[in-house]
């Protein structure tokens, strides 16, 4: 499997479940934007963060695996992001950002990620904390981690603030691989 393979389908099919569990809180909650500042812990990133960082990863992801400078409009996202607790933003706004990156993966090659493959990576971190490793690495214990992390988190917010989810909205992707009688009943 090569690395655009394994990252792009992932980065779509996660997004794309993470617009559904915001359209299910949309129409569950009466203030639906309230939930935006909503957090796990004080000292973690409440929901907007959480959702907009999960789309950084799918824009990073492509941009180091293909050894080109992030782009000011990813610079915006991730200040955005880091700003989250003091301007979360709208659900409508949250949607359109994954939308946008979904849009994004769109606009890639079948194999856009895959010479970024064996090729060092300097993953640099604001904080003053690097990281050498190679393409494989960085998509296998960075990339994939750090995206299942923030998807994970605005997950278990919806679910903490009383938004009903579940595991088939998670996995919602492996309903088009379900053998026909399968189903549960009812």
């Amino acid at each position: 499997m090569t690395l655009t393979e394994l990252l792009i389908p992932t980065y779509r099919q996660m997004l794309q479940a993470l617009g559904v569990w915001l359209r299910k809180a949309e129409a569950q909650v009466d203030d639906a934007d309230a939930l935006m500042a909503a957090r796990l812990a004080p000292d973690m990133f409440p929901l907007s963060t959480q959702i907009r960082f999960a789309c950084v990863q799918a824009y990073e992801g492509a941009y180091r695996l293909r050894h080109e400078p992030l782009p000011p409009t990813l610079e915006a996202l991730l200040d955005e992001g880091r700003n989250g607790g003091d301007r979360p933003g709208t659900m409508a706004e949250a949607l359109a950002r994954i939308n946008g990156a979904l849009a994004f993966l769109d606009t890639l090659a079948p194999d856009a990620l895959d010479s970024g493959a064996g090729r060092p990576l300097a993953l640099e971190l604001p904080m003053g904390i690097a990281f050498d490793l190679d393409g494989d690495g960085y998509a296998r214990d960075w990339a994939l981690s750090q995206f299942y992390f923030h998807l994970m988190t605005a997950y278990a917010i919806l679910r903490n603030q009383g938004v009903e989810l579940g595991k088939a909205d998670y996995v919602q992707h492996m309903f088009a691989f379900l053998r026909p009688g399968t189903a549960p009943a009812g």
